[in-house]
């Protein structure tokens, strides 16, 4: 079992900075996917940014402005949020997936709220 801890949520402005922590409880050496989602009020939870083996993938939305990157010495996966906008307002949340060994195993963080005021 894996647990994720998020951090560095906040209050922000437009056009501000915010950079979020999803802590891992083992190595994420082993995890196969890593990745942030979010769920705004009355939304569903949508895929923010995603590393997939190394290999990355962002939103529409948030491409140019988010960056999603990881450091296997803390066991912990970042989200480098830029140019902030109030439609990122949002609880969000760590995920990883693990596909090895079968069955695939899915770990969710808690989730750290971001709130982007004008």
């Amino acid at each position: 079992q894996v647990q994720l801890v998020e951090s560095g949520g906040g209050l922000v402005q437009i056009g501000g900075s915010l950079r979020l922590s999803c802590a891992a409880s083992g190595s994420i050496f082993r995890l196969n996917t890593l990745g942030w989602y979010r769920q705004a009020p009355g939304k569903q939870r949508e895929l923010v940014a995603v590393d997939s083996g190394g290999s990355t993938n962002y939103a529409d939305s948030v491409k140019g402005r988010f960056t999603i990157s990881k450091d296997y010495a803390k066991n912990t996966v970042y989200l480098q949020m830029n140019s902030l906008k109030v439609e990122d307002t949002a609880v969000y949340y760590c995920n990883a997936e693990q596909f090895i060994p079968p069955p695939k195993k899915t770990f969710w963080g808690q989730g750290t709220q971001v709130t982007v005021s004008s």
